[in-house]
């Protein structure tokens, strides 16, 4: 069978009512509910999100899953104290990174660009900034993947990267970038769970066409 994609979606477009549990109608979430994410979600919006354009086809992105209470306890003191309450709550935290490494698997990802991994060897700030690039470009995919799947998510940058590194990547090759707490809905109780939708730029403010 052809990888080539099925003719079927070619032109395929979203109504609105899942364009709006992706965008308009989607809220970033700070208090969740006390539901438990079942980490399968996680791996479902993954199995989802890997398909997204990158670089080269690039996969930098690297996520550690923090469920458990001792996970927890060991990343609370690297989230800034405005954030820490609401991150030690949430049913389950995703610290997102990216691999230094990444260009290791190129060879598998990209065998079209033939000894690409062995010259990224000696390029260390190339792939650094590849990595990080591609790295955050998934990560816009991770949100929109996780909300495809039915849950809130409430990402922050309030987070001692390094901090983090040294707690949780201290044997693999990661960079921190973020953390997104992740629930399947505002808190019943906190009005402020979702607050209310700012402005946004119109295209013709954000976007010129020549």
């Amino acid at each position: 069978m052809s990888s080539a994609q099925n003719p079927d979606l070619i032109g395929a477009t979203l109504d609105e009512a899942a364009l709006a549990v992706l965008f308009s109608g989607a809220h970033t979430t700070n208090t969740f509910s006390d539901e438990k994410v079942d980490v399968d979600v996680v791996r479902r919006a993954y199995d989802d999100l890997r398909w997204a354009p990158t670089a080269m086809n690039s996969q930098p992105l690297r996520i550690t899953v923090v469920e458990s209470d001792e996970a927890r306890r060991r990343l609370a003191p690297h989230i800034m104290e405005f954030n820490r309450e609401k991150t030690v709550a949430a049913p389950l935290t995703l610290v997102v990174a990216y691999d230094l490494d990444w260009h290791r698997e190129m060879g598998r990802l990209a065998p079209f660009r033939e000894g690409f991994a062995e010259d990224a060897e000696s390029k260390p700030a190339m792939r650094e900034s590849m990595g990080r690039t591609n790295a955050l470009i998934q990560v816009g995919y991770l949100l929109l993947a996780l909300r495809a799947h039915g849950l809130q998510v409430g990402p922050m940058a309030g987070v001692d990267t390094d901090g983090i590194d040294a707690q949780f990547h201290d044997q693999k090759n990661w960079k921190a970038l973020l953390v997104v707490n992740v629930g399947h809905a505002p808190h019943p109780a906190d009005e402020d769970a979702q607050r209310p939708r700012q402005a946004r730029l119109e295209f013709d403010e954000a976007a010129e066409v020549l």
